[in-house]
């Protein structure tokens, strides 16, 4: 029998004993596990960790060391019998110094960029006045503008059962249209009595009169010495290029050989979804009506000499993030620009102005944009954008014109010679005065492409006052294709983690879409699905004054709600919590008790945010100074309308006048003044953008290209001078 073997025995036998001497199993070292009790890490805690702060950092550096040589080196000229001048330390190093001169302006390579929906405005910073371009592009296609959906005219005349349009022109545009202006007309009368105006009552039956019996009057072209220059093509369609930009693309004829079909990028401020269906192809005509009217209107044709050029982009106040970013990446990458940096419209103005605080009033040709601004930046609930402007006004006096049986009936703002004469007649004729508003006789000169110059002779009473006052009364505005397309081709920003939309809004803008879903008439766009059509509109109540001071007051409400909590806020009031409307009319504005109003997005991108604009100047005012007394103020004595779309005589003194009835309190304080040193209003954003070029190097919101190749559109949360 076998003995007992040891356990030592068995490991030696069975191949089991260690034998690697306690040696580790590798060289590498072994961390320990840390003591997740007491530990602290302060990365990217400090801003000398984060990289744009690192280069500016270096960049300060750099100009201290260079500055120190250059003193060093005058100095020790100054001893050789050279005089020794102390370098300015508001010179940029940018602006290189050659024998104690400037060598060139500062400024001269910084190119100021302000897109518009109408007109894109660009030049240099040290330009006078920028170059202005229509934001249009032309593109070969099918059929023109004025020949897609079947040659309907715009503004749409409605039809009857059979087909064919009413022989009253009274008829042409509906009941509600017809109805409204008719009240805008009576209340009107009842404006001119109180004023003690002389009122004849028989003054639109002589109008309508006048109008149905005068004929025009055929001017042949050797007689016309003010005949239009229209944009040639070759013979060859072939060789007919394949776009056109700006003016050329307006003056191109409708019956073209190829035809040409015109595209605007932008549309209300926004990105124009509903005429495109590729959203490549948008961002395609956005920059390439850019870069034309760069290489055109500035001079630089070669795009490698870009890489001098630093460029600044004007945006909107409530931007959008999407665009931004889009922006920013095409302008580094494809454009080449040497840095890039955007500025806030609003504050923007501010600048050009001169103002330290103030209320802008921006009516732009499509949108209406109103912030208050303070110190340098824009007070952000405060920001309010309105989707109408001086377009609007432009159809709407198209239409009353018709309906008073004006002799040219077959106008047609889809055909591009009858949208520049629209525009040319507003500009001409619309006032906000009714000083000398009377039966006045009127006259243009219609030029068509192939066709004799006509001369037209017409008379109006009050439309030319009327379609102004659509600002404070903008049911009288066709709303229902503002929204057509929106969000059909790009989504709005959302955020990295919890994917919530995070683009920029104000409880100002949340109240103004709330108060527009429940008390206006075709506000809200019907879903694209369900039972309603797509692109109805949900027919809601009309506004009276007292719903619209109340959606003014609930600004304070939402303002005073906490935006976070531990404990939460409890939910408003049954009686202050806004009631949704008949049919989807649901407010835009939901409630969180831990962060406050929230939107809701789906409703948001569908309603049409309208309110007249004295209430809205009220409602911004109203956030942007919150309970602060002073501050209201100083917000209602500063406020100045600028922008093309409200230049009508009179308009800043009617408007004051609306504004002392609202606020009668306050009746001293309200103060509209014009832009100072009697600057163009059209251009004062612009040329405020161009003063933010030349602040040197107190100006720290340039994007270089190695920042964005390292931290692409997130560097802009470090580089805007905003909240982003």
């Amino acid at each position: 029998m076998v003995g007992r073997k040891s356990g030592r025995a068995l490991l030696r036998e069975e191949g089991l004993q260690r034998t690697d001497n306690n040696l580790d199993l590798t060289t590498w070292p072994q961390v320990n596990m840390i003591n997740q009790k007491n530990y602290y890490t302060d990365f990217l805690k400090r801003d000398d960790q984060i990289l744009t702060f690192r280069l500016q950092a270096e960049e300060n550096r750099n100009r201290m060391t260079k500055a120190a040589r250059d003193r060093d080196r005058a100095l020790a000229h100054g001893q050789n019998g050279l005089p020794y001048t102390e370098p300015d330390a508001d010179v940029d190093d940018d602006m290189a110094m050659e024998d104690g001169a400037i060598s060139e302006a500062y400024g001269s390579k910084t190119i100021v960029v302000h897109p518009g929906s109408q007109n894109l405005r660009l030049g240099l910073a040290t330009d006078a006045l920028p170059k202005t371009v229509p934001m249009v592009i032309a593109r070969k296609a099918h059929e023109s503008e004025a020949e897609a959906d079947g040659a309907e005219p715009r503004p749409k005349r409605m039809k009857l059962d059979d087909g064919s349009w009413p022989t009253e022109p009274e008829k042409w545009f509906g009941e509600e249209f017809a109805a409204e202006y008719n009240t805008m007309a009576a209340e009107f009368r009842t404006y001119r009595r109180n004023n003690k105006r002389k009122v004849l009552p028989n003054s639109r039956e002589l109008v309508v009169n006048w109008n149905t019996r005068t004929p025009p009057e055929t001017i042949y072209e050797h007689n016309d010495p003010l005949r239009i220059d229209w944009t040639e093509l070759p013979s060859d369609p072939g060789d007919a290029p394949d776009f056109f930009t700006g003016h050329a693309a307006l003056r191109i004829p409708e019956k073209s050989n190829p035809r040409y079909r015109l595209y605007w990028p932008l549309q209300h401020g926004w990105l124009n979804e509903q005429d495109y269906s590729n959203k490549n192809l948008l961002y395609r005509d956005f920059f390439t009506i850019i870069e034309e009217a760069i290489k055109t209107q500035l001079g630089l044709r070669r795009k490698k000499d870009w890489a001098q050029y630093s460029c600044v982009l004007i945006i909107p106040d409530l931007y959008e993030k999407v665009l931004v970013s889009a922006v920013l990446q095409e302008m580094l990458r494809d454009f080449g620009f040497q840095r890039v940096c955007f500025i806030q419209e609003s504050l923007a103005a501010s600048f050009g102005a001169g103002y330290s605080i103030s209320c802008i009033v921006d009516v732009g040709a499509q949108k209406t944009s109103i912030c208050c601004v303070e110190e340098g930046m824009c007070v952000d609930q405060s920001r309010i954008n309105l989707k109408y402007g001086g377009a609007d006004v432009t159809e709407t006096f198209i239409k009353m014109m018709l309906f008073d049986r004006l002799n040219y009936s077959d106008i047609n703002l889809k055909r591009r010679h009858d949208w520049l004469l629209a525009e040319e007649l507003k500009q001409k004729f619309c006032v906000m005065d009714d000083t000398n508003t009377s039966v006045m006789l009127f006259e243009f000169h219609l030029r068509a492409h192939g066709q004799n110059t006509r001369k037209y002779q017409w008379k109006a009473y009050d439309e030319p006052m009327l379609a102004p006052l659509g600002f404070f009364r903008p049911t009288i505005f066709d709303h229902s294709r503002k929204m057509l397309g929106r969000r059909s081709l790009i989504d709005g920003s959302k955020d990295l983690y919890d994917g919530t939309p995070n683009d920029p809004t104000t409880n100002s803008q949340l109240a103004i879409l709330q108060s527009a879903a429940q008390n206006l008439p075709g506000a809200v766009v019907a879903k694209p699905s369900g039972p309603n059509a797509p692109g109805s509109i949900v027919p809601v109540s009309t506004p009276n004054r007292q719903q619209a001071v109340s959606a003014i007051n609930r600004l304070h409400d939402l303002e005073g709600t906490p935006r976070s909590s531990v404990a939460g806020s409890p939910p408003p009031e049954e009686s202050e919590t806004p009631q949704p409307a008949a049919g989807d009319a649901t407010p835009a504005v939901t409630y969180n008790s831990v962060q406050g109003p929230q939107p809701d997005t789906e409703v948001q991108d569908r309603t049409v945010p309208i309110m007249p604009i004295d209430q809205a100047i009220l409602a911004s005012i109203g956030a942007g100074a919150g309970n602060d007394d002073r501050r209201m103020r100083d917000f209602l004595g500063g406020i100045m309308v600028i922008g093309g779309g409200a230049k009508f005589p009179g308009f800043t003194t009617y408007l004051e006048q609306r504004l002392r009835v609202l606020m009668p309190n306050y009746g001293k304080e309200i103060l509209i003044g014009p832009p100072p040193r009697e600057l163009d209003p059209q251009v004062l954003v612009w040329k405020g953008g161009s003063v933010f070029a030349k602040l040197g190097r107190t100006n720290d919101s340039w994007i270089g290209q190695m920042e964005y190749d390292r931290l692409g559109a997130r560097v802009l949360n470090y580089k805007c001078m905003w909240a982003w």
